[in-house]
């Protein structure tokens, strides 16, 4: 008898532990879900011309059509609770001259919802052979969600109109619209030494604006930044970006999934750029403190710098800066210079350390872990983390055997490989 309950258990515990194990990390599927819509060779796509041109100020419900190609020359806003609706399979080329840039504002909507089988593109208008990074703006979505700046109503920096160019306020549940199945080309134009503009910029959107599948392709900044707001991301696609791929602050609230950032040293800026910065505001004194510090949960990401040989032109992938909550689980990193960097304020602390979990990941081929800008935490930071609970497990497995096909001269198919099997799930 005591034999037979000696097998269960250790026949249960056996399950467990193989279930533990098998929790599948980075973006999942039962399928590859970057099929079909996106596109890593952009520069050898051959685009229509424009047959019709978008400019100066929509006003009313206004739609777009498979049939054209559209030429968006200047900023265009979009105003006056407008809608502009987009059929899939619609190709919409910003002008290089003008820094053709789309500004859905406060109160209007962008209604974009491509299809697997025919996405949506914003693209460059430069021929294949001149296209690059900063061809023109991007898209700009200003919504009424909260931001934690003083007065709760904030301007981006980006020589808008002045009486548009504003967002914040006090609804999470703001709809600012749809962006599904969309790719955004060689967006990002410089503005000045300081400051270009993102490949998508949210601030202060709302929770009920739909955003997923969107690839962002070769941006010469950011390519998500979110200011404040409230928002569900999912299945987003950030490759070969100079700046940095998923940039959070001002408050935002995010939960964003199954996504991943595909880096190049060679597209990267050398003033510093990350996977994911993370911070609660640019200036504590520009901050309301009784408002909500910047959360995001990130949960099935991978991040993946396609150089192996650690040449030390891709650093960290995570930068989080103090007074923010970030929670990363269920994820895959590979290829960094370390894996995560703490801004110094956070130090050793354990009420800080507290805001910030790194939790069932894979950590592969990063020349170092979670460290700190003030060196002398970094024992006190990898003592804490070193918990068995985070289950961080650090590797050195090349990436052809780490994914199914991290190739993106093919069709890349970047979920976890397991024992020459798929980790899936949904």
């Amino acid at each position: 008898m005591k034999a037979k309950i000696h097998l269960i258990v250790v026949t249960v515990l056996s399950t467990f532990f193989l279930q533990a194990q098998q929790q599948p990390k980075g973006i999942i599927g039962t399928s590859n879900w970057m099929n079909n819509w996106t596109n890593f060779k952009p520069a050898n796509t051959e685009y229509s011309e424009a047959t019709n041109i978008i400019a100066g100020t929509i006003n009313k419900d206004t739609k777009l059509l498979k049939r054209n190609t559209y030429q968006l020359v200047g900023v265009v806003y979009v105003t006056n609770n407008a809608v502009l609706s987009i059929e899939p399979g619609t190709v919409i080329r910003g002008d290089d001259k003008t820094c053709g840039t789309l500004v859905i504002t406060n109160g209007s909507k962008i209604v974009a919802e491509g299809l697997e089988t025919d996405p949506i593109v914003f693209t460059s208008n430069k021929e294949t052979t001149q296209r690059k990074p900063g061809d023109w703006g991007g898209i700009i979505i200003l919504g009424k969600a909260p931001i934690n700046t003083l007065g709760g109503v904030h301007t981006l920096p980006f020589d808008l109109e002045p009486m548009l160019n504003h967002y914040g306020g006090q609804d999470a549940e703001d709809n600012s619209g749809v962006l599904k199945y969309i790719r955004i080309e060689y967006s990002g134009r410089k503005l000045s030494a300081a400051k270009e503009l993102n490949g998508l910029s949210l601030a202060g959107v709302g929770k009920k604006t739909i955003l997923s599948n969107i690839q962002i392709s070769y941006s010469n900044d950011d390519s998500f930044e979110c200011y404040g707001g409230d928002l569900n991301l999912n299945n987003l696609v950030s490759y070969r970006t100079t700046d940095d791929d998923f940039d959070f602050t001002q408050g935002a609230q995010i939960n964003i999934n199954n996504s991943i950032a595909i880096r190049h040293p060679f597209s990267s800026d050398i003033s510093g750029s990350r996977c994911f910065e993370v911070d609660s505001y640019d200036k504590i004194g520009n901050t309301d403190m009784s408002k909500k510090l910047t959360k995001i949960n990130a949960s099935n990401i991978t991040l993946i710098n396609l150089e192996e040989n650690n040449q030390g032109l891709v650093r960290e992938s995570v930068y989080v800066r103090e007074n923010t909550f970030f929670n990363f689980t269920n994820s895959i990193v590979s290829g960094f210079t370390p894996f995560v960097l703490l801004e110094g304020n956070i130090g050793n602390g354990e009420v800080n350390l507290g805001k910030i979990t790194f939790k069932n990941l894979i950590v592969n081929n990063c020349n170092g872990g979670i460290t700190s800008e003030a060196g002398g935490a970094n024992t006190a930071i990898e003592n804490y983390y070193n918990n068995p609970i985070f289950d961080i497990n650090f590797t050195k497995i090349k990436n052809s055997e780490l994914f199914t096909t991290p190739n993106i001269k093919g069709s890349p198919d970047f979920r976890m490989n397991v024992n020459n099997t798929i980790a899936i799930g949904n």
